[in-house]
């Protein structure tokens, strides 16, 4: 296979500071051992995210300067929401500043205590914002996503057998809506079939019961589907992400993804009465219908964003890059989610830490190694993020333990890939002279973004 090249020429660039090792202990040490407390100057490749840290395009740069900022109304609005309604089909759109902002209204208007939120895996925020109604969310992710060894296609699947008799254990009346999150983030960037939206979409209908897309990474997720589904090889992403969205109520959408925006989302639904709820809502919250939280010109790059991310020379691209980082970690041993997802490598950190415990983050400590071996940021998708307690203070482990290594679009080229690679692979070498880590500090919801640890002597 020849070499898929970077669709795109680099038009401006930032210089990345380097520290020294000694430097990055202490660093790590200051910041409480928690890579969201590191400055970014201290970073010399940043995974931590994938979210609002994509490199615009010249097209969006223009798209900011042309913005209409008018309070209501604004011309950049109108072509936001016909971007939006073109690729969703949905009727109404209503813009926000970010994708959780879209979950707050959502969950506000339609949660509250006695109501269950089924989903193939919630990821972090979605499932705060739910907990924060007083509801609960349920995930029901296929058997084969819960093994980071095994292979399939689609291992990002809702269990919909399970989901069945979950709606007849707890009662429709009881589930406003149920979600499919794509790509499924938490299970591994994995990708949901067509089949699987529709299949669950038949059980919905069921039982009336609405569906709602969680579509950060919606473009990724058409992509894997005309890859490796039978019947979409000769569609394009866009008709595959049409055929997506047309069996869904509703879509949430943090545009910080797929959208390749550093800041922006919306909420588009179907149903007049809730719309009209979430609209009143944002006015509270947001700002007016027509900016939601955001300027003319972020409402412009948005519109433009969707449109590139569909572009099919981009999304082969950006999928070969993260299997290629991906085939050299499993070709040097080091365990992973297999196969690479969309957007990131999800390291196994049960099978990569077999000698620490859940209730020491071994993915915590990989994430500390990560960073003092070579200055990468990643974040734990384990115990730290997901974890509970029970009645009596013990830890209630999540099914898996990983460390995400979510890389940005359009922002790394080929050497700081294979860099990565060459620190991963260092750090799995000696893994194990690696200790656990206990929590010091903890909020009592989104921990993970402010708690501090200490390591185990």
């Amino acid at each position: 296979m020849k070499t898929i090249i970077e669709p795109f020429k680099i038009k401006s660039v930032e210089p990345i500071r380097f520290t020294t090792k000694d430097e990055r202990i202490d660093i790590l040490k200051h910041a409480g051992y928690n890579p969201f407390l590191i400055r970014a100057d201290d970073v010399l490749i940043d995974l931590l995210t994938d979210s609002g840290t994509s490199a615009m395009s010249s097209k969006q740069w223009a798209g900011i300067m042309d913005g209409d900022e008018s309070y209501a109304g604004s011309r950049s609005f109108y072509k936001f929401e016909l971007a939006v309604k073109k690729i969703t089909g949905m009727k109404f759109i209503i813009p926000t500043h970010q994708g959780r902002a879209a979950e707050k209204i959502l969950f506000s208007i339609t949660g509250g205590k006695g109501k269950y939120f089924p989903n193939n895996t919630h990821f972090d925020t979605t499932r705060a914002n739910i907990e924060f109604s007083g509801a609960e969310a349920v995930d029901l992710l296929n058997e084969t996503g819960k093994h980071p060894e095994l292979r399939a296609d689609f291992k990002g699947n809702m269990d919909v057998e399970k989901l069945e008799e979950f709606i007849k254990n707890t009662g429709k009346e009881n589930i406003p809506f149920c979600m499919i999150t794509i790509t499924n983030n938490s299970g591994g960037g994995q990708p949901v079939s067509m089949k699987n939206i529709r299949d669950t979409k038949e059980i919905c209908n069921k039982y009336g019961i609405p569906l709602i897309l969680d579509a950060c990474r919606f473009a990724e997720n058409a992509y894997f589907i005309k890859k490796r589904e039978p019947g979409y090889s000769n569609k394009s992403a866009l008709e595959i992400a049409q055929e997506m969205f047309s069996y869904s109520d509703g879509v949430t959408m943090s545009a910080k993804k797929d959208a390749l925006v550093n800041i922006g989302g919306f909420l588009a639904l179907n149903d007049e009465s809730l719309a009209m709820k979430c609209r009143n809502l944002l006015i509270v919250t947001e700002g007016f219908p027509t900016y939601g939280g955001l300027a003319g010109r972020d409402l412009e790059a948005i519109a433009q964003g969707l449109e590139e991310i569909l572009d099919e020379h981009y999304l082969e691209y950006r999928i070969r890059s993260i299997e290629y980082l991906g085939e050299r970690l499993v070709d040097a041993g080091v365990p992973i989610i297999e196969p690479p997802g969309g957007h990131a490598i999800y390291l196994d950190a049960k099978r990569f830490l077999s000698h620490i415990s859940p209730e020491e983050f071994p993915g915590q400590s990989i994430v500390a190694a990560l960073y003092i071996e070579g200055g990468i940021r990643s974040v734990e998708i384990g115990s730290v993020m997901f974890g509970k307690y029970d009645k009596n203070g013990k830890l209630i482990p999540p099914p898996m333990e990983l460390v995400r290594l979510a890389v940005p679009r359009r922002v790394y080229t080929q050497s700081h890939i294979d860099y990565v690679l060459e620190i991963i692979i260092e750090v799995f070498k000696r893994r194990n002279s690696l200790k656990g880590y206990k929590i010091i500090y903890e909020a009592p919801m989104l921990r993970h973004f402010t708690a501090r640890f200490e390591e185990i002597s």
